[in-house]
């Protein structure tokens, strides 16, 4: 029995490792986080304030929507499909102090309305960027902010860091 969860324990282990190096153009999404000093830059050069209210899509453990809503004064709205790290974000949100501004929740971004967003903050490969594109640009009002890391996509730029790989892009007027 001990042999079995030995077992287990090493292939979780070495799941969650591949995940930090899967190829970006793989259909998995890896276990990446996205730090504080990032979720910093993210809000400051999408210029986030009091009033906005900022959709994480693939929220992960809640660190950049942690972040806006606690010290830029946004309200958040995460997106996590994995239950793993939905748990993770759902208890840091709690320690926080943040569950009446910020909500997750356990779902596919596919399946989730964003037209509330003024604000979209994405980690995501090119892959699934480019599949979301369509979505954003039938949902999200003109002048919405889209945040990327690492990863652009195919939109009109407004803002970027280069040295840490932040993109701001606004929804165009139809």
């Amino acid at each position: 029995m001990i042999a079995y969860l030995l077992i287990f324990l090493t292939l979780l282990i070495l799941l969650f490792l591949l995940s930090m190096i899967w190829p970006p153009d793989s259909p998995w999404s890896p276990w990446w986080r996205t730090s504080k000093k990032i979720a910093r830059i993210q809000c400051k050069l999408a210029k986030i304030k009091k009033g906005d209210v900022v959709y994480d899509l693939g929220s992960g453990d809640g660190t950049a929507l942690i972040t806006a809503t606690k010290e830029f004064g946004a309200k958040g709205f995460g997106v996590e499909i994995d239950p793993l790290r939905f748990w993770i974000s759902k208890i840091r949100i709690l320690f926080n102090g943040l569950s009446g501004k910020l909500k997750i929740v356990r779902k596919n971004f596919f399946d989730v309305d964003v037209s509330n967003a003024t604000v979209v903050i994405m980690y995501l490969i090119p892959k699934t960027l480019n599949r979301l594109k369509p979505k954003l640009l039938k949902e999200l009002k003109p002048g919405t902010r889209i945040i990327t890391f690492v990863y652009k996509i195919d939109l009109p730029m407004i803002a970027e860091d280069k040295k840490n790989e932040v993109y701001v892009y606004k929804i165009p007027k139809k």
